[in-house]
């Protein structure tokens, strides 16, 4: 039984060597990577900090411009809006007042055709028809004289009697 116990510990201790060998190995291997990534760290503390710290110090040094151009939009908004809605009542204020022109030139024209209407009809009525009335008086009289007195206007003679021009 010892020769077994014997070589049970041989082989206990093959592995125990066995896996030493392993655990350096890994161990050497995560030192190296250690390495690499402290390495490659190093790298990006050194290109990226500098660049970072300058896009912070922009950002600071634009941020009140940035803060003014936001406020200058919002006031320069609230002032379009205002001049929009004084327009808006300007225009709504001429279209009304444009219409009420119109209607009113509209109701003069009317009242005018209505005046010239009736004065046609007041001429036609107290010139027009008197002057025909006098006319065909007279031309019956100039008959009624030249039938008397047994002459017949040479003028006349032959051409039926036209009324007077008015």
């Amino acid at each position: 039984m010892e020769t077994r116990f014997t070589v049970l510990l041989f082989e206990i201790g093959v592995a125990l060597a066995l896996q030493i060998g392993i655990l350096l190995a890994i161990l050497a291997a995560v030192k190296k990577s250690s390495a690499r990534m402290q390495a490659l760290a190093d790298e990006v503390q050194r290109r990226a900090l500098p660049t970072l710290d300058a896009a912070q110090s922009l950002l600071q040094t634009a941020k009140p411009k940035i803060e003014e151009l936001v406020a200058n939009a919002a006031s320069s908004s609230a002032t379009i809006r205002s001049q929009l809605e004084r327009l808006d009542a300007t225009v709504n204020d001429v279209v009304d007042r444009t219409r009420l022109h119109v209607i009113r030139a509209d109701e003069l024209v009317t009242r005018t055709m209505d005046r010239v209407e009736e004065t046609t009809d007041l001429v036609h009525h107290t010139v027009i028809s008197p002057v025909r009335q006098i006319a065909g008086i007279v031309q019956g009289l100039t008959v009624g004289l030249g039938a008397l007195l047994g002459r017949r206007s040479r003028d006349h003679a032959g051409q039926p009697q036209d009324e007077m021009f008015i």
